[in-house]
C-alpha cells in the first residue's frame, strides 16, 4: 500500500487488509513515496478512523517506498495517479511496472480513480477514505 507520505491513505489500507487476510500467508505493509515521515506514527486522524472502525494502526511507523520492495511483493497499490508515477519511475522491469495497480481500479474497473489525500481536510475526508479503501481492501482479500 503506498502513497505520498505513509501517514494517511496507506497506513489506513494496511490496518483494512491486514484485518481480511490470514497473517500467515499474505504480507501486508505500507509505504511513501516521500521521505518526510518515515519513523512517524500514523497521522492522528488516520488511528481515529481506524478505532472507531475496531482496527490499531498504532503500531504502524511511516517508511519510503524502495526498488527492493519490488522484489519482496508481489502486489503494490497506490493510492493516486501521482504515486503510481512515481513508483514506476523506480521499476526496473516490466515484471516490476506489472506490480503496480492503483487501488480504487479494484472497485472501479479501469476508470484510475484517486484516493482523495484527506491530510489537509476534515476529519470526515478521513472517514470517505476509510469506507473507499475498506470496500477496495475486501476486493483484494478475496482475490488473494
Amino acid at each position: 500500500m503506498v502513497c505520498l507520505g505513509n501517514i494517511c491513505r496507506s497506513p489506513l489500507a494496511e490496518g483494512i487488509l491486514k484485518a481480511k487476510v490470514d497473517s500467515s500467508k499474505v504480507i501486508v505493509d505500507s509505504a511513501g513515496t516521500g521521505s518526510w515521515h518515515v519513523g512517524s506514527k500514523p497521522d492522528s486522524r488516520s488511528i481515529a478512523v481506524a478505532k472507531k472502525n475496531n482496527l490499531d494502526i498504532t503500531d504502524q511507523r511511516g517508511r519510503q517506498f524502495s526498488v527492493s520492495d519490488f522484489d519482496e511483493f508481489d502486489h503494490i497499490y497506490v493510492m493516486d495517479n501521482s504515486n503510481k508515477e512515481n513508483v514506476l519511475d523506480l521499476a526496473k522491469n516490466e515484471e516490476h511496472r506489472g506490480k503496480v495497480k492503483l487501488i480504487l481500479n479494484e472497485i472501479f474497473p479501469g476508470e484510475n480513480v484517486d484516493v482523495p489525500d484527506p491530510y489537509y481536510g476534515g476529519d470526515s475526508g478521513f472517514d470517505d477514505v476509510y469506507k473507499m479503501l475498506e470496500e477496495a481492501c475486501e476486493v483484494i482479500a478475496n482475490k488473494l
